[in-house]
């Protein structure tokens, strides 16, 4: 019932005035129960809830109905689709109210990722349908045209009509992944600036996509679409292009010709010729590359991306010329956020010309490392090592990162010990450590990690004790763990942990 209800106590209280007037015996009778509630009442209930939000809140909130329920919602796509369908800029300033009145929970320490209350979900729809002309395919009504589209599609049917399809500005896939729609069938959205299926289970994107000229937003992630069709030249407004978790998927050429894109999302794409993206002047996000395709020859590529922010690049080992990718890089004004991945059986190079980025504030190391860079990046905020496999203690140089927010160490050392010295980590607030499988002893010296707010340890089957040190970090307001069921009975009898306020060991 609490999950039902998203622990909002309106809600609660609500169900259960309901469930009081029924009866049940078994699960599996309450559970019927449980779906048969009527939230329509509860709805209302909240009505002074929603005439409370700040009026500049309500637009976010409206829009949010266009998205599953409980699914995770990424921040930058969450972003996107408020500029895109509602012409709401600078939404990023909006995040930490739609937080404060529980309208959206993070899900991640980096505020990336959100998950939205349930019952606030179903009012979100009542009051998109009211306010901005949303619709839910089949099973709502609206007086005139609708703007916004949801089709809820099983496994074994899709069910469409082309009525009203020329005012709609977004349309949004949920469910199965059938789709025997005729090819014709996009022809009639005249208007239509956003298309969002993912995760639907598609296979062929057909080439009378290319009719949808308005396009600004084409989200097709998580798919099993091989090809995309070369009829996306035509889609000349077309800012958002997400195809990350198609594997294997084809890119015809003219996609690097499209001047018009601002952010790309890709993965285990197949290209026939290296990418021509200096002529995408406006690219500010280009998701995950191969280095070969972005670097090669003489040719210095990036120089053109005036307003690029974020990169990640892929299949680095050691004959890959970082210093020629950090030496571009170094010269972009805007430049914030960089992921390097390896190749999956060799080393990455040495990445010593790291610390020639200054203004990067988030960076992610994603394969075998020999040994850290011997600098970092001056305005560097988070770090994730992933699957460095290092031989030495990481701790001693990575302390001395001043600006340092937050640390991911996962798969990123096999030695059993890590020492973390005295006034190190000066703003670190959130560290975990994940499948360190080796690690055995912990020590943090005293006047360490004087701001850190969270720590998360898992799959670290030899650490069986905390450090007593823990009790004197004065500003640790949350324990993660998990762990095996032995030390997580020994590590919540420990005295270590009595002052931190939220704790949470699981075996």
């Amino acid at each position: 019932m609490l999950r039902k209800c998203g622990g909002l106590p309106l809600a609660i209280k609500e169900v259960a005035n309901q469930l009081a007037q029924k009866k049940a015996s078994t699960g599996t009778e309450w559970e019927h129960l449980l779906d048969s509630v009527d939230f329509g009442s509860t709805l209302e209930l909240l009505e002074p809830y929603y005439q409370k939000l700040d009026p500049e809140l309500l637009p976010f909130f409206m829009y949010l109905a266009l998205f599953k329920e409980n699914t995770t919602l990424r921040k930058n796509k969450l972003s996107q689709i408020w500029e895109v369908a509602g012409g709401l800029y600078d939404s990023h300033s909006y995040f930490d109210g739609l937080v404060d009145e529980s309208v959206i929970d993070e899900v991640n320490d980096k505020s990336t990722r959100y998950r939205m209350n349930p019952v606030l979900h179903r009012l979100s729809i009542k009051k998109a349908e009211e306010g901005i002309g949303f619709e839910i395919h089949g099973s709502t009504r609206l007086n005139g045209n609708p703007r916004h589209r949801v089709i809820m599609c099983s496994r074994d049917n899709f069910s469409y009509s082309t009525n009203q399809d020329k005012y709609l500005v977004s349309l949004f896939f949920h469910g199965g992944g059938y789709f025997n729609a005729s090819p014709s069938y996009w022809k009639g959205f005249e208007k239509l600036k956003i298309l969002d299926l993912e995760d639907f289970g598609l296979k062929i994107l057909p080439e009378t996509i290319g009719t949808l000229t308005k396009l600004r937003y084409m989200g097709l992630r998580n798919n099993y679409i091989k090809e995309l069709p070369k009829s996306v030249r035509f889609l000349e407004k077309l800012e958002v292009l997400d195809i990350a978790q198609n594997f294997m998927v084809q890119v015809p050429d003219i996609v690097w010709e499209m001047d018009s894109l601002h952010h790309v999302y890709m993965s285990d794409v197949i290209s026939k010729k290296p990418y021509k993206i200096h002529v995408q002047p406006w690219l500010k996000t280009l998701t995950s590359v191969s280095f070969d395709d972005l670097i090669y020859d003489d040719h210095d590529e990036l120089l053109g991306l005036t307003w690029l922010e974020k990169l990640s690049v892929h299949d680095l080992d050691g004959n890959t010329n970082v210093s020629k990718l950090f030496g571009l890089l170094s010269n972009l004004k805007y430049f914030r956020h960089l992921t390097l991945r390896g190749h999956r059986f060799r080393s990455m190079p040495c990445l010593d010309g790291l610390g020639t980025l200054q203004r990067v504030r988030t960076l992610k190391l994603d394969g075998r490392l020999d040994r850290l860079p011997n600098s970092f990046p001056y305005m560097l905020t988070s770090l994730t090592l992933a699957n460095s496999c290092l031989n030495e203690d990481p701790m001693p140089l990575l302390g001395k990162l001043t600006r340092l927010l937050k640390l991911i160490l996962r798969n990123a050392y096999t030695g059993q010990q890590m020492y973390i010295h005295e006034f190190d980590f000066k703003a670190l607030e959130v560290l975990c450590i994940e499948n360190l499988l080796n690690l055995r002893n912990l020590q943090i010296e005293e006047a360490a990690l004087k701001y850190l707010r969270k720590l998360e340890i898992r799959n670290c089957p030899c650490l069986d004790t905390l450090p007593k040190e823990v009790r004197s970090l004065y500003s640790l307001e949350e324990l993660k763990m998990v762990t095996t069921k032995a030390i997580s009975t020994k590590i919540r009898n420990s005295r270590s942990i009595s002052k931190i306020r939220f704790v949470n060991i699981n075996p």
